[in-house]
């Protein structure tokens, strides 16, 4: 088996997505992001190509195109931090 852009997919691997919501500050963003990165590559000077190959993107709720994805998480971290609106 081939993908479009003749791949080989012989083993069934494909493109997978991991979705994480964090309510988090963008500094604390960056940093679980590059904790992530660490998880999925711990040597980064390795001699390609990486086992499973990866990407990953940090995007704020702005940027999604559906802004109410992640409306309950919203509300957790509003009535854990205790604000009683």
């Amino acid at each position: 088996m081939t993908t479009e852009n003749g791949c080989a997919m012989s083993d069934g691997a494909s493109v997978w997505e991991v979705r994480l919501g964090i309510h988090a500050t963008e500094k604390q963003a960056e940093e679980v992001k590059e904790a992530i990165t660490r998880l999925l590559c711990p040597d980064p000077d390795h001699a390609p190509p990486c086992p499973i190959p990866w990407s990953v993107m940090l995007l704020h709720a702005t940027d999604l195109p559906d802004g109410e994805a992640y409306a309950e998480l919203v509300e957790q971290a509003r009535v854990e931090a205790g604000d009683g609106r």
